[in-house]
């Protein structure tokens, strides 16, 4: 039991309100849930109280159910029996809101008999993104009180709604004038007694029962387009029933259905994975510079190039609100970069994702030019330029020469060795590597990789800077390809040995996608075109270990011109500009040749097979960059590949799915195919020294499983 109260209760008139305080989001712990329940048994049992006004202190009403809780045998009283002793309450409770009402905290205030939000609520039912469910009846009371479509229109997608569309869906029955929390919480308790007004239970809601064969319509649409978007997911579906359940079952059966599927979802190992991905992006983001540094100001950004990424990246920065100023070699490039610019902006509006008036407030912010003495007051700039070292250096030499002091020097690079740019300025300290993903005003991932003689402010800049753009950042150290293009080398390496050995690509790619990648290894190359990597091969023949087996089979492709969708043509042919591409048979014949050239007789591979050695592959050079500290802890490698390389968010990030499936197992892979290829096959010597400790990656997470 706690010390100090975290449910305080205190008479305003005949209104009992009961505050939640229990920082720093009011999580719904059993303190919460047991001491909320104890408060509206005194209210019933009080003649002096008339009604319960429930409000949260601080800056949310309730952030949902407290997630260090999951996994523990749960402590009565339960979230369900809370929601339903306030629901069975014989006066009237209301709930106030404020902040966020999400999850639980959603639940209890669907719950109460009426509702108010002020200004800057936000409400959801987001269980779905940590593969779960509503568990204390938001899948029967919120399509009773707002209909099927509407209910599960927010618990498929997880949004949260603000108070207007709340208003507007029936969520709340009132929106409050000011922010007062309380005082419009008061008011309209005040004014219910006034007109003596009753309980309202939401079970008897009649949305959902108005017109059922809508709702049918609803819930037969939601579940073939979750069969089609959520492949692979369980909770989705698991959703969509127990809204089935509320229109076939009488109330108390469809809360048993809802708590018998919750409790399925929590012990799938989807919840484990996503769970672990939730906290791991929270944890990636606390570097140790971002600890005691203190963050340089930024409120100006030059871009130094205006191809793709460069026109991504300052779309990023311009929707973050900053102005940008970019650098480019003459004034048609320029233009072509502003063009590039205004696309992106068209296509959001052609969206529906902004108006023209966002647009054109977003563009004002963008200026060009010619000369770099443009950068001068700029007080972050990120060099965007082709991937070539003697390039790169040119423009940090310009950018040395006009930058101001203190101006922190970014680049883009994908793969080559920042500590060799930043040994070319006279500002070392200065310099630090942003690598964003393409297309970088969408993709989440910002690599913040660290060189050596990098100042500590001007990483704690870095992830401040991430933060503001809405970024995922990861702590990256210097090598070639820092974490996420490292492991995606491997990954291809070891595809590429796989289809040389008897795999077609289609099989591979088949079989990453049923295991949980939007796209396979190859119509990865295709989309990114394949000559990027083509480049990146030849700048790396000189330094490759000649014991190392090279496949030429991509090489074979690219000297034909097949650079994937671009050109038409790939490891797959996209007719008529087709975004999907489909088989070449000619490419399987190259394959042949190639096998045949080699003395390579093709084997047979199973679907999981491939899967085991792919990830084997990422799995044991994870472990060498974690060694190694180019990767500070196992989560930051899996909040990399999670959101910057398509691995499924349910499966964790690869060293989550290392400990779900045993190092042991690992390690016992990487032993049976080092004996087809002792160089590339060595197993990590940290999967080795886990695996006699009988620890897991998550050991090394210090306290984040």
């Amino acid at each position: 039991m706690n010390a100090t109260p975290v449910v305080t209760s205190s008479l305003a008139g005949n209104i009992l309100v009961l505050a939640i305080d229990h920082p720093p989001v009011n999580a719904l712990n059993v303190d919460v849930r047991r001491e909320l329940t104890a408060a509206i048994d005194s209210a019933e049992e009080n003649a002096a109280v008339a009604a319960v006004l429930i409000v949260g202190a601080g800056r949310n009403f309730i952030a949902g159910a407290d997630l260090r809780e999951f996994g523990k045998p749960p402590a009565p009283p339960s979230l369900p029996a809370v929601c339903n002793r306030i629901e069975a309450c014989a006066k009237p409770v209301v709930a106030a809101i404020h902040g966020a009402a999400l999850g639980g905290g959603l639940e209890i205030a669907l719950a109460a008999h009426y509702r108010i939000a002020v200004a800057l609520a936000k409400l959801g039912l987001p269980e779905v993104k940590l593969g779960l469910m509503p568990g204390a009846g938001g899948t029967q009371r919120a399509p009773r009180l707002i209909g099927a479509a509407a209910a599960l229109d927010l618990m498929l997608s997880g949004r949260h709604v603000g108070a207007q569309e709340a208003l507007a869906l029936g969520l709340v029955d009132r929106l409050g004038h000011s922010d007062d929390v309380l005082g419009e919480g008061l008011a309209y308790t005040r004014e219910l007694l006034a007109a003596r007004a009753g309980t309202r239970p939401t079970r008897a809601a009649r949305a959902l029962v108005a017109d059922a064969s809508a709702a049918r319509r609803a819930v037969e649409a939601a579940r073939e387009q979750t069969a089609a978007r959520s492949r692979g997911l369980f909770s989705p579906l698991k959703i969509v029933d127990a809204v089935q359940a509320a229109l076939d079952l009488p109330f108390e059966e469809g809360l048993a259905f809802e708590r018998k599927s919750f409790l399925e979802c929590l012990d799938s190992p989807q919840r484990s994975g996503l769970v672990h991905a939730f906290f791991a992006e929270r944890e990636a983001a606390k570097a140790p510079e971002t600890q005691a540094a203190k963050v340089r100001p930024i409120n100006s950004v030059g871009v130094v190039g205006g191809g793709t990424m460069g026109a991504g990246i300052a779309v990023a920065i311009l929707q973050a609100g900053l102005p940008v100023v970019m650098i480019e070699r003459d004034e048609a490039a320029l233009a072509r970069g502003r063009g590039h610019i205004e696309r992106v902006y068209e296509g959001l509006v052609a969206k529906g994702r902004l108006n023209g008036q966002h647009k054109d407030a977003a563009l004002a912010r963008f200026t060009g030019g010619t000369d770099y003495a443009a950068l001068s007051q700029a007080e972050l700039v990120i060099e965007a330029v082709f991937e070539d070292m003697a390039v790169k250096k040119a423009v940090f030499a310009e950018l040395d020469r006009v930058a101001k002091p203190g101006a922190v020097l970014a680049t883009n690079t994908s793969y080559l060795d920042i500590d060799e740019i930043a040994a070319s300025t006279a500002r070392v300290s200065d310099v630090i590597g942003l690598h964003f993903f393409s297309p970088a005003h969408v993709m989440k991932l910002l690599e913040i990789v660290v060189p050596a003689r990098v100042a500590p402010d001007v990483v704690a800049t870095a992830f401040e800077f991430a933060k503001r753009l809405g970024k995922v950042p990861v702590r990256a150290g210097v090598c070639d390809g820092f974490i996420g293009n490292r492991l995606l080398a491997v990954y291809r390496t070891a595809a590429d040995y796989l289809m040389e050995d008897g795999a077609s690509p289609y099989q591979i790619d088949r079989a990453m996608r049923d295991f949980g990648y939007p796209m396979g290894p190859y119509q990865v190359v295709d989309l990114a075109g394949g000559d990027i990597g083509w480049a990146a091969r030849k700048r790396r023949a000189p330094t490759r270990d000649p014991r190392a087996r090279y496949v030429e089979i991509a090489d074979r492709l690219c000297e034909r011109g097949w650079f994937g969708q671009k050109t038409g043509r790939g490891f797959y042919r996209y007719a008529d500009g087709a975004r999907v591409g489909s088989p070449d048979p000619e490419v399987e014949s190259i394959i042949d040749a190639e096998r045949e050239r080699h003395g390579i007789v093709p084997r047979h591979f199973s679907d999981d097979e491939i899967v085991r050695r792919l990830l084997a592959a990422i799995i044991n050079e994870a472990a060498n960059v974690v060694r190694e500290r180019i990767a500070l802890r196992p989560l930051d490698v899996d909040v990399a590949l999670v959101h910057g390389y398509g691995f499924p968010r349910y499966r964790g990030g690869p060293m989550h799915y290392a400990d779900t499936v045993g190092l042991e197992q690992i390690l016992a892979d990487l032993r049976r195919f080092e004996a087809e290829d002792p160089l590339f096959w060595q197993p990590s010597p940290l999967i080795i020294e886990l695996v006699l400790r009988g620890a897991g990656f998550s050991s090394l997470n210090g306290g984040v499983s």
